[in-house]
This record gives structure tokens, C-alpha cells and sequence, in this order.
């Protein structure tokens, strides 16, 4: 193909619609700004002269070598990259001989087939993890075929999977973040694994969560040892990369240390307006903010910089290379799962969520294929005076009632006296609420809830969603049969203001600092403390993993062991890995600062309560 028409075909590609968000795509390279308040962009340095930009590097690189393998995960466009490389060694003047993966795949329909089982019908709100390896998705037999050719000064394999192809070549792996790959899913300019265009966003995303990710995350388990260049693919015109021995060294010193996740957000039918007032970065034409994705770690990634080049990494690979470090003591039980999430759930001048449950244990092992459930807490970051978070049953009440009156109100457009059947709890500023699995819940308007759970994050089940429709005016789905066969009636009554209310206590205390115990339910393998203190503290983790945020101060400073200093400001979460082994952590406002420390429960305590993680 001669320079010419790649110059045309990459401007083409450049005129298509290829992201749809109204959230700001990563800037590539960054300057050194005065941090005075919430940070969306939360960097790691990694050292000068780490991060390398641009496929003319990329392209230096890969020309030293005669044969080398592209691989990456779903939602790269492969075209675009292969383009872009071919014109840099066009002008090198190098004849390259490219081999592409997609040929090698079985035809769609083919592959359909083999997914089907594990994302039911169009339509269906979820599917179960997939337990197929990514050699299913190829012809039988054909990822050995491929044959050098000594004819061309390179030859490239380009494609997820290349890296079957050949043992001993070096990889160079493509990833992209989890919210940038669902943005151009929404654009239409990328779609599942083996698949051609056309589906509908919610479709695409549900095979993501149940096969495309979980297989390529266990392919990703395979290349650890042998990928040579990460690289990062989320912007369109350019690229970031690292050599894997350089990534690696960030990787070890953050995990032995502290580090933050980069955080995302999303807009909701009850979503509101807290985090566009309070976090100056965001997009104020948004229509709200209903998710802050503050620790969601299947969809969050980790920033590095060097240089003022940023890279991104999705958080899997932390947990691939070194979940010893984060997960300490309970590594072995979870291993590359991180069990603890934290988001917010802004309902400021917005809605109620809807009356909903979540699944028992037994149940979303069995029927979506997970291995935790969604044991969530509410702690009440801030809130209006009128408001108040659903829990709970009222006394007495009749099942069987309920039930109809929600099918009732699905069927037929019919109001729904919720008060009548669930309890409603006055919410206050630093109100912890427990919502084991089975528990009726919803949080009402004007709060904004830091969510404290385990991780799963996609298993609700909507009951009663106040007859609104969806952002895109299409009824939200409800999802009564689900619920009904995961509802714990048990939590009524009294029961729920004995059971599911947290009640503080002062465990420890000094002059100027105390920590508080809220306790959680016996349900969750996780633990609550508020660390308040005037000063300073300091802070073990006694081989645990530790996720924290400042929850009332303007900012603390977290100084490790290794003498490192870093600043968190309010409303930030942030990790201390059980490798850190200790830090002090330092008030940097004029008032008491608390933080909230979330954590997980001795390991005799998990192995009883949750088998077979």
C-alpha cells in the first residue's frame, strides 16, 4: 500500500464517530499542577525517561527485531494501529510482512454458538462466566501455521492472540481502559471478540463482562512472563508504551506502598449533582452524576508518569503481578480478585434508586458463575436533611402482597406505596447502613453514599424503579422473579434497626486521635474503622490490604515506610497493600480529619463463612 492512501485511510478513520462520553479522554502528556482538591487524574511516577509516546517510537523499536508478536485485548482498533506502524516503516524504507489473528478466528456465527450458553437470549439482563479458553475462538490447528518469511526485513503477527503463535517471539501487548473500551462501544466503533458490528450496547457490554474479559484476562495470565512492551491504546492519535521491566518496578514500589486508582463516572436516571459541584474537573454540562467508579477494580485502571507522558494499565495486571504485596495474608483466598469496592451514589436534588436486592451467595455462584456476592454497606458521606435510605421490611409484612402490587405496578404503570411494605431510615452524616445479601434496600434522594462492598458490582435486582424511565427513555429493567428468590423476609421489623444499623464504638484512643469500630454484619467479610484524629496517626496493616478515604478534613498526607510522602484530598480513596506494612498518615487541615479504613476479616473468619472462594 503505497504512504499515500495509509495518509487517506487513517483520516478516514479520524472522521468516525469512535467515542461516545462527555467524560474528557486522558490527556497523554501532563504538566505538574498544584493538587488543591479532588483529583481525577491520580499518578504514579514511575522515573525519567520510562514512558515512551507515538508509534514512530514504537515502530524504532519493533525494527530492531525480525519477528515480533502485537497482541492485546478486546476494543483495539487493529486497523488503525497496523496503518499507523506501516507508515513509519515506510519511511524507514523496510518491507514488512504482516500476519493477522482475525484470519485465524472461526467465522461469527461460529463463535456465537460457543458464547451462547454463557449470555442466554437477547434481551437477557445477564449471562455467566465463561469457562472457555481463548484457542476456542480459533480455528483448529491454524495459530501454528503461520510461517516466518526470511523474504521480509520484519514479520509481524497483529491481533489478540498472537502470542499463540509463536513461543519464543517478543510480545508487545496493547491494552486500553475499561471505561475508554465502553465509550467506543457506545460509539459503535467496536464490538465483542469474533464479532462483527451491530449489536446493541447493553448486549456488547454483557458478553464483555461474562466472556470476552473473563477469557482474555486468563490468556493475560499466560503472557506475564513473556510480554516485553505494554503499551497504552486509549487515545486515536498516538499511543503510550513502557518496556515490562520498567513497568514492573512501578508496579513493585506502589504495590508496597500506596497508590489511588483512576476513578470514572457515569450518569444515572436518579443520578445528581454533588460530585459536579464538588469535583472541579468534571464535565458541568453532564446531565448528572449518578456512579463515581472510585474503586471498582474490574473497570478501573492505574495512572503512571514519566516525563509528563502518562500510561494507563488496567488493574488486573496489579493483581497478576503482585497480589501477594496487596492482598497480604488473604491472597491466597481471593488471589487475582480484589474483594473490596468503593463507589459513590450521588442522589443530590436527583432520585431514589430503585427497591432492590442482591443475590444470595449460593444463588450468583450457581446461576452467574461469580465467586463472591454483593454484600454492600451505606456510609453517608454527606446528605440533605430530609434524607433517608430504604432497609429493610416492615413488621408483619405479606409477601405475597408485595409481590403483586410490584408485578402490578410493571404491568400496568401503577404507583407503588413502597413505605407500605419497606422501612425508611433518616440518614445522617457518617450513618453507616448494612445491606447483606437478600436485604430489601434503596438510598433515597439528597445523599451521597460512599458504597463499601464486596466486589461484584452488576447484580441488582430492581423490584420497584418509581415508574421513571431510563437516560435513553426506555423502561429499566425489573427483575421481580430474581429478587423474590433471593429475598431475606427474615429482616423486618425490629430486627432491621438491631441488625442492619451500625452502631459505633471507640475502640482505641489517645490524646488527639481515636479509632472507631462500625461494625459490619456477619455476612461480610469485611470490616469497617474511622481513624479521627487531629494530627497525625499511624497506621498498620498487619499483612491485610487496606482501602481508605478521607471522609471529612480537606487532606491528609500518607508518609510510608520508605519515607515517601503522598497527598490525599476529601472524597479520594486510596490503597495501603499489606506489604507497606505500616505508614502514618497526617492531617494537612485546620480541622479533625476522619478517614474511613475498609478491610478484610481474619482468614478463619472468611474460610467459614465463604467456602470455595
Amino acid at each position: 500500500m503505497k504512504i499515500q492512501e495509509l495518509a487517506l485511510n487513517v483520516a478516514d478513520h479520524q472522521n468516525v464517530v469512535w467515542r461516545n462520553s462527555s467524560q474528557s479522554l486522558l490527556p497523554a502528556q501532563i504538566a505538574a499542577t498544584e493538587e488543591n482538591g479532588y483529583n481525577i487524574y491520580p499518578l504514579h511516577p514511575i522515573g525519567q525517561g520510562k514512558i515512551h509516546t507515538g508509534y514512530p517510537t514504537l515502530a524504532r523499536w519493533i525494527a530492531t527485531q525480525a519477528l515480533v508478536l502485537i497482541d492485546g485485548y478486546v476494543g483495539i482498533c487493529w486497523d488503525e494501529v497496523q496503518e499507523a506502524l506501516e507508515q513509519e516503516f515506510y519511511k524507514q524504507g523496510l518491507k514488512v510482512k504482516w500476519h493477522f489473528t482475525k484470519a485465524l478466528q472461526k467465522d461469527t456465527s461460529s463463535i456465537q454458538q460457543l458464547v451462547t450458553p454463557f449470555i442466554g437470549n437477547e434481551g437477557d439482563v445477564w449471562g455467566k462466566k465463561c469457562t472457555l479458553d481463548i484457542t476456542a475462538f480459533f480455528q483448529t490447528g491454524q495459530l501454528s501455521s503461520l510461517a516466518f518469511d526470511p523474504a521480509y526485513d520484519i514479520n509481524i503477527v497483529i491481533g489478540t492472540g498472537a502470542a499463540l503463535t509463536h513461543p519464543d517471539a517478543p510480545v508487545v501487548y496493547l491494552d486500553i481502559p475499561k471505561n475508554e473500551l465502553q465509550y467506543r462501544m457506545r460509539a459503535g466503533a467496536v464490538t465483542n471478540f469474533g464479532s462483527k458490528p451491530g449489536d446493541a450496547a447493553a448486549e456488547i457490554y454483557k458478553r464483555f463482562y461474562f466472556v470476552d474479559w473473563v477469557v482474555l484476562n486468563e490468556y493475560k495470565q499466560t503472557l506475564l512472563n513473556r510480554i516485553v512492551i505494554m503499551a497504552d491504546t486509549q487515545w486515536r492519535k498516538t499511543i503510550a508504551w513502557i518496556f515490562n521491566t520498567d513497568l514492573l518496578e512501578g508496579i513493585d514500589k506502589i504495590s508496597q506502598s500506596t497508590f489511588r486508582v483512576r476513578p470514572w463516572f457515569e450518569a444515572g436516571a436518579w443520578g445528581g449533582q454533588w460530585m459536579k459541584e464538588h469535583i472541579s474537573a468534571l464535565n458541568k454540562e453532564e446531565i448528572n452524576y449518578a456512579w463515581s467508579f472510585e474503586m471498582i477494580v474490574p473497570e478501573n485502571g492505574i495512572l503512571f508518569e514519566s516525563d509528563g507522558n502518562l500510561l494507563e494499565i488496567p488493574f488486573e495486571w496489579m493483581m497478576f503481578y503482585r497480589h501477594n504485596n496487596i492482598l497480604g495474608r488473604h491472597a491466597a483466598i481471593f488471589r487475582y480478585e480484589f474483594p473490596i469496592r468503593f463507589d459513590f451514589l450521588d442522589t443530590f436534588d436527583g432520585g431514589n434508586l430503585s427497591i432492590q436486592c442482591h443475590p444470595f451467595l449460593s444463588y450468583i455462584r450457581e446461576h452467574f458463575g461469580e465467586t463472591i456476592t454483593q454484600d454492600e454497606t451505606y456510609y453517608i458521606l454527606d446528605c440533605k436533611e430530609d434524607a433517608a435510605v430504604y432497609l429493610g421490611f416492615q413488621e408483619g409484612i405479606d409477601a405475597g402482597a408485595f409481590r403483586d402490587q410490584l408485578e402490578n405496578s410493571r404491568d400496568h404503570g401503577i404507583p407503588v406505596n413502597i413505605e407500605q411494605y419497606v422501612q425508611r431510615h433518616s440518614a445522617g452524616k457518617h450513618d453507616l447502613f448494612l445491606i447483606p445479601n437478600g436485604t430489601v434496600h434503596s438510598a433515597g434522594s439528597n445523599n451521597l453514599v460512599l458504597e463499601i462492598s464486596a466486589t461484584p458490582y452488576i447484580f441488582t435486582f430492581k423490584m420497584y424503579d418509581w415508574l421513571r424511565p431510563g437516560l435513553d427513555g426506555k423502561p429499566r429493567s425489573i427483575s421481580i422473579e430474581h429478587a423474590f428468590n433471593n429475598l431475606d423476609f427474615s429482616r423486618q421489623g425490629a430486627a432491621v434497626t438491631s441488625q442492619l444499623l451500625s452502631v459505633p464504638t471507640i475502640i482505641e484512643q489517645g490524646t488527639d486521635w481515636q479509632i472507631i469500630h462500625l461494625p459490619t454484619h456477619a455476612a461480610h467479610f469485611y470490616d469497617i474503622h474511622r481513624l479521627e484524629f487531629d494530627n497525625e496517626i499511624i497506621v498498620h496493616t498487619n499483612n491485610n490490604c487496606l482501602v481508605l478515604m478521607l471522609v471529612e478534613g480537606t487532606a491528609v498526607s500518607v508518609i510510608t515506610a520508605s519515607g515517601e510522602t503522598i497527598i490525599y484530598h476529601y472524597a479520594e480513596t486510596f490503597v495501603i497493600p499489606a506489604a507497606a506494612r505500616e505508614c502514618r498518615i497526617k492531617n494537612m487541615g485546620s480541622k479533625r480529619a476522619k478517614v474511613i479504613k475498609a478491610f478484610l476479616k481474619d482468614e478463619h473468619y472468611i474460610f467459614t463463612n465463604i467456602t470455595s472462594i
